[in-house]
Parts: structure tokens; sequence; C-alpha cells
């Protein structure tokens, strides 16, 4: 419903959800790091800026207190797309229902339910946008994050825009942008990718997937799985990239992110007190199929760390070569 504020904005509406809702929970998977600068979190609320089919958009999601409110503003050409997509990115849209029925909730670990416990604010978002989530996650194949985030913060300073406003009334922040469209990432020369640490398998890819990025974005209507299964019909994208895409595209309750550097084994210490490869992690995952992905996340909400001992993943730097 709209809203009177404060705030001077092209539109500006309120969205209320049922039950116990945390806003700062529910948008936490979607920040690439601190240099990602499409999201900014200030006293005002939490920021997006991003492309529409409109032209870009900058939109600003606030919680009312504790109470289960979002007041939301846009700004920019894509104003009008970027408020209908709040109920999905919110999580309006996620129902953990299922999840929450006693006679689920008693198969699951005792991790699990106390993590479940403690957030229930919790939702799953649902943003509707391939690109947006395709090209991160490509940056950060077989690198780590540091590797990857910094990559991608150089090529939003360079290649990104300033989020739209409304001129010297403008309350957007100073520093947040708008990643470049398809076109835009398109016509990136080589040795910025270079510069930034991107090696030319994932470059590549990259520009393989501007090859269809029409068609990828009409990927936001199909069931999840659907959806990654087409995802993977791209050479470059495989079944880790595309649950790295659908949990924030699609808000998929299932997906699970095979082939991550980390996450097999430590869901084998929080489930049975040892590493595992995939495989083992897919089968100790196997009883919650339909909600892997959401055992997953509490299990990161939990405060859980698997033992730090072993070697780790050496970093490299690839832009002074």
């Amino acid at each position: 419903m709209p809203i009177a504020t404060e705030l001077t904005a092209e539109l500006a509406a309120e969205f209320e959800l049922a039950g116990t809702y945390s806003l700062e929970a529910t948008l936490g998977i979607l920040g690439r790091g601190r240099g990602d600068s499409t999201l900014m979190v200030t006293p005002a609320g939490h920021w997006l800026a991003f492309n529409t089919a409109d032209g870009p958009a900058t939109l600003l999601l606030r919680q009312r207190g504790s109470e289960s409110v979002v007041q939301a503003f846009s700004w920019g050409p894509g104003a009008d797309w970027a408020m209908d997509s709040v109920p999905g990115l919110i999580g309006m849209q996620d129902d953990w229902a299922a999840f929450d029925a006693e006679e689920f909730t008693a198969t699951l670990p005792r991790l699990v339910r106390e993590a479940r416990r403690r957030h229930r604010g919790l939702r799953l978002p649902r943003t509707g946008r391939l690109v947006d989530a395709l090209i991160p996650a490509i940056l950060e194949q077989k690198v780590t994050n540091i590797e990857a985030r910094r990559a991608y913060a150089y090529l939003l300073s360079h290649f990104g825009q300033a989020a739209p406003g409304m001129g010297d009334r403008s309350p957007v922040p100073a520093g947040l942008r708008v990643a470049p469209t398809p076109h835009g990432w398109a016509r990136i020369p080589s040795w910025h990718w270079h510069k930034a640490g991107v090696g030319p398998q994932r470059s590549a890819t990259v520009m393989r997937i501007l090859q269809h990025a029409s068609a990828l974005e009409r990927l936001s209507a199909l069931e999840a799985e659907s959806a990654a299964e087409k995802l993977q019909s791209v050479p470059g994208v495989g079944q880790w990239t595309a649950a790295e895409v659908t949990q924030r595209t699609h808000g998929d309750a299932d997906a699970v992110a095979v082939g991550d550097y980390h996450l097999a084994s430590f869901v084998g210490w929080a489930l049975i007190g040892e590493p595992v490869d995939d495989a083992r992690m897919l089968e100790l995952l196997e009883p919650w199929r339909g909600h892997r992905q959401r055992v997953v996340r509490m299990l990161s909400s939990s405060g859980f760390s698997k033992p730090t001992f072993g070697p780790r993943m050496t970093i490299a730097d690839h832009r002074s070569h």
C-alpha cells in the first residue's frame, strides 16, 4: 500500500509479512562482499541498485522496528519494475510452513532446529535478475572469495554507473552503483578483465553468457529446477554456478552448491563431526530433499565453525602478470 514518507521518492509502498521477519537476514545472501557497491546498508535502510527492463533503478528497503512490515522506496527509470520486484525480494513468496511442521522438524538435527528457532525471521529472497547473479558467480569459479570479490569491486567501480536518484533532493548514498548492462559488460576491454584478476576462462564464460542475456532473463519465470538445468546448457556454467544463481534469483529452497571449496566439509563437520566430499554431503542432506538449501542456511546461521586445521587455498594475484 502507498505510504506517507519524509523521503523524496518517485514511488513508496509498504509491505506486511506474516509472522516473525528479519529484512537483514533475508537480504544477507545477496551481497558479494564489502566491495559490492550495488548494495549498501545505511541508517536509512538497505539500498539496492540494479538494471531493469525499463532502465536503472534504486531501491531502498527498511523494516519498521521489529514489526513484520517493510517500507520500500524507488527511484529512476526502472522505479516501477523495482517496486514490483519487492515481494519476491523480501521473501514474501517464501513459505517455511512445511519445514516448520512438527513432523518435519522432528527429523532435523538439533543444531538445525536451534538455528531455526533463533532465526525464524529469515526468508529466501527472489530477485528475478539472472545476469546480475550469474556474473559474480562466474567470477567466483575456482578462486577464493577474496579474489572474486576484489575483481567484482574493480569492475563495478570502473564500468558501473551511479545509482539514479532525484537530483539535488536525492537521498541516495554516494557510491551506490548500478552494475553494467549486458551490453556494458560485453564492451569491457580484455585488459581490464586482466587488471581485475579475471583469467581468460572466466571472462570467456561471461562473454558466452552475455550472448544469451535476453533468453536467460526469461528463466526467472521458470521453476528453479528447470532454470538451473537450462543454465547448465551454457558452456562454463555447471552445477555449482547454477545453484549459486537460483538460490538468489528464485529463492531456491533445495539448491546445494555442489563443488564449493568449503561447503561439503562444513556440512560434514556440522552433521556427523567429520569432513566429507560432495557425494557424501548430498547423502547426508537427502532426507530433507526439497528443503536442502534451508538446512544449509540454518547450519550457516547456527554459529557452528568447522576445525581450522588443514591446508588453505592459496590466494593468487593475477593482476600484475
